[in-house]
């Protein structure tokens, strides 16, 4: 009884966070602003789906796979998300009219592709 309490308060939290998600992707303005909401909330709420599950199934072969899954959905969502944004931002993405400062812009140089550690002169 017990059991079932604590894994239904894991999936449905996790659920909850996986809806934020979608929710994110649907209301953000720009891409930057989506790939925020989906990392955390979508990372976060998979991970407690998993704990979820190894909770309900004690076995111990399968809450070392929950485990595993849990970690390497923590440690590959930011760097994927970070990845894509690079990417999305370099391929001309435009940024939300809202967006205060663009720190790449003002540190990437053109012609050789650098991003550098401070700001630098742009010719365009």
């Amino acid at each position: 009884m017990m059991t079932d309490i604590i894994t239904s308060l894991f999936l449905l939290l996790g659920s909850f966070l996986m809806l934020l998600a979608g929710i994110g992707i649907i209301r953000m303005p720009d891409l930057l602003t989506r790939m925020h909401a989906t990392s955390k909330a979508g990372a976060l709420g998979a991970g407690l789906m998993a704990c979820g599950f190894a909770v309900y199934f004690p076995e111990a072969s399968l809450v070392v796979r929950a485990l595993a899954v849990v970690v390497f959905v923590i440690m590959t969502a930011p760097v994927a998300a970070h990845v894509l944004a690079r990417a999305g931002y370099f391929v001309g993405i435009k940024l939300w009219e809202g967006t205060v400062k663009d720190v790449i812009k003002e540190r990437y140089d053109l012609k050789t592709h650098q991003l550098g550690s401070s700001a630098r002169k742009r010719d365009d």
